[in-house]
């Protein structure tokens, strides 16, 4: 599995880069404050929401820590999408959220 620490997926943020960010956290979690453009998927839906994902798109994984990131992460490689799991979560995030 691919990873990136916040850091880093911060810094490509603000370089400008497009990142297509999924955040797994619950509805009510990310109320407190997600990165800005990252679409809210919670881990719970993933295996229902997925046919909205594209297989030829990269994703960047983010969650409140890092581990059901890792776990939608894995889940999704096995469907065949290609993904980076966010290491840290949002417990790492430093930048800007929305």
């Amino acid at each position: 599995m691919k990873e990136m620490t916040a850091k880093e997926v911060e810094t490509f943020l603000e370089e400008g880069k497009k990142l297509n960010l999924i955040d797994v956290r619950e509805v009510a979690e990310v109320k407190s404050g997600k990165i800005p453009g990252a679409v809210n998927i919670p881990l719970s839906l993933l295996e229902f929401r997925m046919n909205e994902l594209n297989k030829s798109t990269e994703y960047t994984i983010v969650c409140r820590s890092g581990g059901r990131s890792s776990q939608a992460s894995q889940f999704l490689e096995s469907h065949g999408f290609h993904v980076i799991n966010m290491t840290g979560g949002m417990l790492a995030w430093e930048g800007k959220v929305e």
